[in-house]
């Protein structure tokens, strides 16, 4: 039988034996003496005792009921203990944080970001994958990926997406026959041969071969890569010409090349499931980028 006792019976014998009077046991409750009452008659058909006989100024515990205040006491002071979401603090949390991430975003965000879980959530191991886009939404309502850092745009649907900041691109080259006299006409750039950053499926088209149409120019592609890393690294060793995020450079052994216009920047986004602000720890981690980013801009 005692596994039908529930939390509101604890409570009612705990009030009971503190105050020994169903009057102000039912006062301190906030319920009605009736509701006291019908509490202990259950308690007594669940217990198979009297529990608490009256007397000329209230009640009193029976020897049973004596004998089983301790646990009484003891079930709700660990009751008591358990700690709301809200109270848990992050250098209290252990848990598996998985992030999805670009190559860029991971130089750029998730560095620092393990850097400040050391600190201040050691308790927090970090898995780090490549982006995913196709199953990325699947995979974060199943618990599988917990925070992805790309690009605006490439955030799939059914996602909550938060930027960080704006990105903007700069032209870069190994290549010291170009001439750096003064900023270089986008005329003049097209003369060169590119190497665009194509992540997934290769392809020969990049993200600024629209902007080169509306200007009426057309650039040649002839290096088509998976990250900007390796695309700096095969800018260092040919005469190709490319785009690099501003906040990969500078880069040893390339040269910026000052343009008279540039391709638009790009919005650096968190993305997450809905879900996400409900987990205290999630809703901490969310706070402490969106601000690491607003106070950088």
């Amino acid at each position: 039988m005692i596994e039908k006792l529930e939390i509101h019976h604890l409570r009612t014998l705990d009030a009971l034996y503190r105050f020994e009077n169903i009057s102000s046991a039912a006062e301190h409750l906030d319920l009605s003496q009736q509701a006291i009452s019908l509490q202990l008659k259950k308690l007594r058909e669940i217990l198979r005792d009297q529990l608490f006989v009256r007397t000329g100024h209230g009640v009193k515990p029976t020897p049973y009921a004596k004998l089983i205040e301790p646990h009484i006491h003891k079930v709700l002071s660990h009751l008591n203990e358990i700690p709301l979401p809200e109270s848990i603090a992050p250098n209290q949390i252990a848990r598996t944080l998985v992030i999805s991430a670009t190559d860029y975003t991971q130089r750029v965000i998730v560095g620092n970001l393990i850097k400040t879980l050391r600190q201040s959530a050691p308790g927090v191991k970090v898995i780090v994958a490549n982006i995913e886009s196709v199953n990325l939404t699947k995979k974060m309502q199943q618990g599988e990926i917990d925070l992805a850092f790309t690009s605006e745009g490439y955030v799939p649907e059914g996602l909550i997406s938060a930027s960080l900041f704006t990105e903007k691109y700069l032209c870069v080259s190994a290549n010291k026959a170009i001439n750096l006299d003064g900023s270089l006409s986008l005329e003049r750039l097209v003369e060169h041969d590119f190497v665009v950053t194509s992540p997934g499926t290769g392809s020969f088209k990049g993200s600024a071969d629209a902007w080169f149409t509306r200007q009426g120019l057309r650039r040649n592609v002839v290096v088509s890569v998976p990250s900007f890393f390796m695309a700096q690294e095969y800018l260092k060793q040919t005469d190709l010409v490319g785009f690099i995020p501003s906040r990969l450079l500078p880069c040893e052994g390339l040269t910026e090349i000052p343009l008279e216009k540039y391709p638009p920047g790009y919005e650096v986004v968190v993305a997450y499931h809905p879900g996400a602000r409900s987990d205290s720890f999630m809703a901490w981690l969310l706070d402490l980028v969106s601000k690491r980013f607003s106070a950088s801009i």
